[in-house]
């Protein structure tokens, strides 16, 4: 469904059809591949037509499998800064760091 509604923006069918090759092959399709599918399928309004097409319900259909194995498969990236290993009680050569007073609460 998503390769036929598609198919007046170019990148995007390009990408949905490499994808359904990949699928009708038998092999497993990156999550980026996705990614950039529904990257591409937003950036160009075919979201947004789908959506006006279509019931919640089929385009949920349609768009939620794509979403949940990006979901699935994607790396999950912190938001949490790095940690300074001397700032660390388990990663620091000595705690606490010289120069830095112990302040008991």
């Amino acid at each position: 469904m998503f390769l036929s509604e598609s198919a007046a923006y170019p990148a995007v069918a390009s990408i949905a059809q490499s994808a359904y090759d990949r699928l009708a092959e038998g092999e497993a399709i990156d999550y980026r591949v996705l990614d950039e599918l529904i990257g591409e399928a937003s950036g160009k309004g075919v979201l947004r037509e789908l959506h006006r097409k279509y019931s919640p319900e089929a385009f949920e259909a349609m768009i939620g499998p794509i979403l949940q194995e990006i979901g699935l498969r994607a790396p999950i990236r912190s938001t949490r800064p790095p940690v300074v290993p001397e700032d660390d009680p388990l990663t620091a050569p000595v705690w606490p760091p010289v120069g830095r007073e112990r302040q008991d609460h």
